[in-house]
């Protein structure tokens, strides 16, 4: 879900995909990533008496971070402490949506794979991605979309984490 507040737009994950009782919440600045003004809200579960946490939701915008990453955070997440070896594919789906739409596709694609996504409206999804994961029925299910620019896809790895 996406709320703009006086200017900045804030991203949060309604059903992240490691929800627990006892998670916090901090936010990742997301102008280091050319998303000025934008703060993506990150659900954490505390590790070590506030020294470490692990990123408990599928980053939407964050570059860098993945599903049981480690951070470290003050007011907001500003460093990355361990790579859980896990990564993030990201889709977005553009408008106008064709007649042949793929969402669906995508998300039984997701399913039978046993891999787990976030989805921010209809339109973006992030896909968690273990090391060893089959990802061609993921990536032939919106193949179509791609060719013809309705859907844009990338990995969340493509760019460092960073907090400058």
């Amino acid at each position: 879900m996406q709320v703009a507040i006086d200017g900045v737009t804030y991203v949060s994950h309604e059903t992240p995909a490691w929800r627990g009782e006892s998670h916090f919440m901090a936010m990742v600045n997301l102008a280091p990533f050319d998303l000025e003004g934008m703060l993506e809200q990150l659900w954490l579960r505390e590790l070590n008496e506030g020294d470490s946490y692990e990123v408990c939701c599928i980053p939407f915008y964050a570059y860098g971070l993945a599903l049981g990453d480690v951070v470290g955070k003050t007011d907001v997440v500003d460093r990355l402490i361990r790579n859980s070896g896990r990564r993030v594919l990201r889709v977005l789906f553009a408008e106008p949506r064709p007649r042949e739409d793929s969402r669906s596709a995508l998300q039984e694609a997701v399913e039978s794979a046993g891999l787990l996504s976030e989805w921010n409206g209809d339109r973006h999804v992030a896909i968690d991605v273990p090391e060893i994961s089959v990802m061609q029925p993921i990536f032939d299910s919106v193949q179509g979309e791609i060719q013809d620019r309705t859907a844009f896809w990338e990995w969340s790895d493509s760019k460092e984490f960073r907090t400058a």
